[in-house]
């Protein structure tokens, strides 16, 4: 049928999962080829906040080095949320919860974190899809357990694990909720 547009695939959460990789990537050429790190270049500090504000959007999209476990479990996690929440919120309101999510999670690390610790990573963005998701759960009356578990074992994870920024999950949950409750009155008839 001509004039309809059908949804396929899920193209902002390819396009985030894209981006860290090439941003990945780069991590590696650069340290192989400068003596610059891309990590200190586009991760976040609070004290960098006045100066260098963009910071708290571009830490999301690097991750640690050398070992691609971070990038792994985070690019893993966000494709598993990303096929479920892209279709629901369509495109557009998908990459406007995960942005939102990360900018969340750095007023976390802001607001609860060491002003001259670097943090890096999506996980603000993820924990952002976990809150929006216990959101939307809630609202179609669906089982939350299985949600509070991951975010519990996660959070959990977080606190007693060294060198995870816990404040940017902190952030990012909170944010990624109330930007699901936001979302909510277009989600109506949808299951």
């Amino acid at each position: 049928m001509q004039g309809v547009r059908r949804r396929t695939g899920w193209p902002v959460t390819w396009t985030v999962i894209g981006i860290c990789v090439l941003v990945w990537a780069a991590q590696w050429v650069t340290r192989l080829v400068t003596p610059y790190d891309l990590s200190t270049i586009l991760g976040y500090a609070p004290a960098l906040t006045d100066t260098q504000p963009w910071r708290m959007l571009t830490s999301g999209f690097v991750h640690a080095m050398p070992s691609p476990v971070h990038l792994l479990l985070n690019m893993y996690t966000l494709y598993l949320f990303g096929r479920m929440l892209e279709p629901l919120l369509g495109g557009w309101r998908f990459a406007v919860l995960f942005l939102l999510s990360v900018l969340g999670g750095s007023v976390g690390v802001l607001l609860l974190g060491d002003p001259w610790v670097l943090v890096i990573g999506a996980s603000g963005g993820i924990f952002g899809l976990f809150g929006a998701m216990f959101v939307f759960m809630r609202h179609f009356r669906n089982s939350v357990t299985s949600i509070l578990v991951l975010i519990g074992i996660n959070l959990v994870f977080g606190f007693l694990v060294g060198g995870i920024a816990w404040q940017a999950h902190v952030g990012g949950l909170v944010m990624g909720a109330l930007t699901g409750l936001l979302m909510l009155p277009g989600l109506r008839g949808h299951r």
